[in-house]
């Protein structure tokens, strides 16, 4: 297998060619360049695992505040709605809303989280994927195969464009871990490589143009509910793919196309606090009072 994988066009004519997973190329690939085995490979990704559930934990117990107070207890206040009321959506939904914000807020904390691929999009991945597997009995194998396959989709990405609201709004990292959770939903369920990728285009498509516009430069709101949303627009792409839906343009193109969007996008939407939601009024206000502490 080569190691010089930079496009998902490579990347699904080398499993086609060899007749192997995605995950199954990746952990070869990440084996040669560390110069470690596979099962040492898949060792680093169970602790990243462990990681996100141990983050989950934690945070879906606590109702902490960060320290500029404006965020800490949404997941607390989820959870306890739902003691009360079930979601119209299932037990699924309940999971992926209360992990994506228990991950996020646990972020905010300064807690232990996965950067997947990004601090600010933490929640995003672990959610989909830990509340499918549990409510689908999903083992630790498959959970591990689902990760490498996510993992892989980011290293594509990255190879065409950095990863950072700075460079390239929102889209680069809540955007990119919506598509990373799309093709974990998609191998964990028995996707193949078309439908993984295709939901992966599905879901990067959904969201070209979300601007990084974090209120007195935090990356709290409006980060943290963004995860759960992102979350859900994973499951969806996902279930767009595995039903034959497909992307009309392909992975490659809408990664370009992210890369184009991020170039055109204002810097004062990038990052740096200087308009859209930061600059409200409301906006001003909290920044006001963070700067009193």
């Amino acid at each position: 297998m080569d190691r010089n994988i930079s496009t998902f066009k490579q990347l699904c004519e080398y499993c086609v060619s060899s007749k192997k997973n995605i995950y199954e190329i990746a952990q070869y690939n990440m084996a040669k360049e560390a110069d470690i085995s596979e099962n040492e490979v898949r060792n680093v990704v169970m602790n990243a695992l462990k990681s996100m559930k141990e983050a989950i934990s934690i945070g879906i117990n606590s109702n902490e505040l960060s320290v500029s107070g404006m965020c800490g207890d949404d997941c607390y206040k989820v959870k306890k709605f739902y003691n009360k009321n079930h979601s119209m959506f299932g037990p699924l939904f309940q999971k992926v809303i209360e992990y994506a914000l228990a991950t996020s807020e646990e972020n905010i904390r300064m807690g232990k989280i996965v950067a997947c691929p990004t601090a600010g999009s933490c929640g995003i991945l672990p959610a989909a994927l830990i509340s499918i597997s549990e409510e689908y009995k999903y083992n630790t194998d498959d959970q591990l195969n689902a990760l490498i396959t996510a993992g892989e989709i980011g290293r594509i990405v990255s190879a065409k464009m950095a990863l950072a609201g700075a460079v390239a709004g929102c889209q680069a990292e809540c955007g990119v871990a919506s598509a990373m959770a799309a093709a974990a939903i998609t191998q964990i369920r028995g996707g193949n490589i078309y439908q993984i990728l295709n939901s992966s285009a599905l879901a990067l498509k959904n969201v070209l143009g979300l601007t990084c516009d974090p209120v007195a430069g935090l990356v709290e709101v409006p980060c943290v509910k963004r995860n759960p949303f992102m979350a859900v627009f994973a499951i969806t792409a996902s279930e767009l793919a595995l039903s034959g839906v497909e992307s009309k343009i392909p992975i490659d193109e809408v990664v370009d196309a992210m890369a184009q969007t991020g170039a055109l996008m204002s810097p004062m939407l990038k990052e740096s606090s200087e308009a859209g939601l930061a600059t409200t009024k409301t906006g001003l206000y909290y920044k006001s009072l963070i700067c009193k502490k």
